[in-house]
Formats: structure tokens, C-alpha cells, sequence
């Protein structure tokens, strides 16, 4: 079997690495998951945009409605379960959720600077495409696979690899290709470094659990069901420590 060097993270996107955050907020959308069959919203809508708690926060900590009305809308949008047709999906949902979520966190700790959002974007990409892979035995152990279908399709891999936890080559090549891209998003989020407040580290300390899975997916060839994905990191919590005295992220 053909192994993946240590060596062989791509270097560049094959895409603009600069994505703009999306559009203003247009106002509230019901989706037909939110609605009841009177065409009223249903108890989840009105769970999920119940104003008491987060309007609350909003106010007290002067965020931006927009990003929480983002992550409430895409969270909606993903109750279908259904597989991300291309990485592009995923990384919207990841931009809309993760890098959200960051954005408000630099808001909450005075961080208004373009270079700590475009580190927050990356960021969020690299959580969310992480996450998807982390989540994969999980899933497939209830029938379900939500890895982008373009990059299946591009290797010749059908769901029912997945669920039969197939550890072909062109199955870790799937893998390799998404970790790939999660990879990227890392190393350019980082690029930034010298230009993101030192106030905005902290915000982006989960950095070093993206690595720390990306480094270990990489060790066992990318067999996204090997048992040590599913072990703990004890060393995590001073890898942590250390970054942050290190003032790094």
C-alpha cells in the first residue's frame, strides 16, 4: 500500500485563500424543519431564537446580532443530515458556526482587527473540517456520513466504504485530501501571526487540538478509523500551557 509522507501537506489552496464574511444579516429565516404543519413556527424555532438569553448577551457584551444569528441559522439549515456535497459546503458550514463562534469571542475580548478575523476564518475552517472527520466512526457506526460527497466521488468511494470501515487506499486518500485542506487552513491561519494582537491569542488557542489531531491522523496513514484517533491526549493540557506562554497560537 502506498503510504502519505510525512512531508506531503499540500502548499497552497488552488483557490483564493481570502474568503469575505458573508452578506449582512437579512433578517430571520424559517426553515421547514422550524415550522409546524400550520406553517407556524414550531417549538424549535421558537427555542432556538428565544430572545431572554441571548439578547441578554448581545446587549451586555455589545456583540454583533449578525454572528449568532448565523450560527442559529446554519444549525437549522444542517438538520437535515445529509452529506456536504464539496468541501466548499463544509467550509461554509464551518464559517458560519466556528468562525462565528470566534468572532464573537475576539468582540468579547476587544479584538477589532482584520488580521485576527482572517485568522478566525481560517480557524473555523480548520475546526469545522476537523470535526467532520473526528465525528466519522461515530457516525458510521449509526449509518451515516456526512464527508463531502465531490471528494468521495473524485476516488472512487462510496458511503457504504465508510460504513464498512473499508481501509483501502482510496479511502485514506479521501481522508487525506479533507485533513489536507484542514491542514491549510491551519498553516495560513497562522501566517498571520506577526500581524493578529497578542489580546486575540487566547480566542485561538484551540489551534493546538486541530494540530495535535492533524499530526495523528497523519502517523496511522490517515485511516480515519484507526483506535488511536479515539485516545486522549494527556499531554494537551501543557502543549496548551506552553502556547500560551509562548504567547503563540
Amino acid at each position: 500500500m502506498t503510504t502519505h509522507p510525512s512531508s506531503l501537506w499540500p502548499s497552497s489552496y488552488g483557490r483564493s485563500a481570502h474568503q469575505q464574511r458573508q452578506a449582512p444579516f437579512l433578517g430571520p429565516r424559517l426553515t421547514s424543519q422550524s415550522l409546524s404543519k400550520d406553517g407556524k413556527p414550531g417549538p424549535l424555532n421558537r427555542g432556538l431564537r428565544r430572545k431572554s438569553g441571548w439578547e441578554a448577551a448581545v446587549k451586555r457584551h455589545n456583540l454583533t446580532k449578525r454572528w449568532l444569528m448565523k450560527i442559529i441559522d446554519e444549525r437549522e439549515k444542517n438538520l437535515d443530515d445529509k452529506a456536504y456535497r464539496n468541501i466548499q459546503e463544509l467550509e461554509n458550514y464551518a464559517e458560519n458556526t466556528q468562525s462565528a463562534l470566534l468572532y464573537l469571542t475576539l468582540e468579547i475580548l476587544g479584538v477589532k482587527d482584520i488580521h485576527a478575523d482572517h485568522a478566525a476564518s481560517h480557524i473555523g475552517k480548520a475546526q469545522g473540517i476537523v470535526t467532520c472527520l473526528r465525528a466519522t466512526p461515530y457516525h458510521g457506526s449509526r449509518r451515516r456520513v456526512f464527508l463531502p460527497m465531490d471528494i468521495c466521488m473524485l476516488h472512487g468511494v462510496s458511503q457504504e466504504d465508510f460504513l464498512r470501515k473499508n481501509q483501502d487506499k482510496n479511502v485514506r486518500d479521501v481522508i487525506y485530501d479533507i485533513a489536507s485542506q484542514a491542514h491549510l487552513h491551519l498553516k495560513h491561519a497562522r501566517s498571520f501571526h506577526k500581524s493578529v494582537p497578542v489580546k486575540a491569542f487566547p480566542a485561538f488557542l484551540q489551534t493546538v487540538a486541530l494540530e495535535d489531531y492533524l499530526k495523528k491522523i497523519q502517523r496511522v496513514d490517515f485511516d480515519i478509523f484507526h483506535p488511536s484517533l479515539q485516545q486522549k491526549n494527556t499531554l494537551l493540557p501543557l502543549s496548551l500551557y506552553i502556547q500560551s506562554w509562548r504567547n503563540r497560537y
